[in-house]
C-alpha cells in the first residue's frame, strides 16, 4: 500500500510540475505576442498552438488531485509529447541553426513524457470472483 501511495504522490508531484511548467511557458509567448501587437500576416498558427498547451497545462494541473480518475488525459499529455518531441527532434536535424533550442526542447518534453509513461496510474482489474 504504500508503494502506490508513493507512487501517485510522485505521479501528482510530476503533473503538477508539469501543468504549471506547460502553462507558463505557452502563456508567456500569447500574451507577450498579444502585447507586441500580433499582425494575422505572421505566424498565426503559433498564437492557437500555444492556447492548446496551456490549457493542456491547467488540466494536468487539475488532474493531479485524482491522477486515476485521468488516466486518459494523462495518456493524452504523454503521447503528444512523444508526437510533439519526435516533430522537434527531426526539425532539428533540417535546421541546423535552430538545432540548440529544438534538441533542448527534445530532452525536456521527451523527459515529460518518460515521467507520465512511468508514473501513469495503472487499469484497474477487477477482482476475479
Amino acid at each position: 500500500m504504500a508503494v502506490t501511495s508513493k507512487r501517485e504522490r510522485a505521479l501528482q508531484v510530476i503533473l503538477v510540475l508539469l501543468g504549471l511548467s506547460t502553462a507558463v511557458a505557452n502563456l508567456y509567448p500569447l500574451v507577450t505576442s498579444f502585447l507586441a501587437g500580433l499582425r494575422p500576416t505572421g505566424a498565426t498558427a503559433a498564437p492557437m498552438f500555444w492556447t492548446m498547451l496551456a490549457t493542456l497545462g491547467v488540466f494536468l494541473v487539475l488532474a493531479a488531485r485524482n491522477p486515476s480518475a485521468h488516466r486518459s488525459l494523462i495518456a493524452f499529455a504523454a503521447w503528444s509529447s512523444v508526437a510533439h518531441t519526435a516533430v522537434m527532434a527531426l526539425m532539428a536535424t533540417q535546421l541546423p541553426n535552430k538545432r540548440g533550442e529544438l534538441l533542448a526542447g527534445v530532452a525536456v518534453t521527451g523527459l515529460g513524457a518518460v515521467l507520465l509513461f512511468v508514473f501513469a496510474p495503472r487499469k484497474e482489474t477487477s477482482p476475479i470472483h
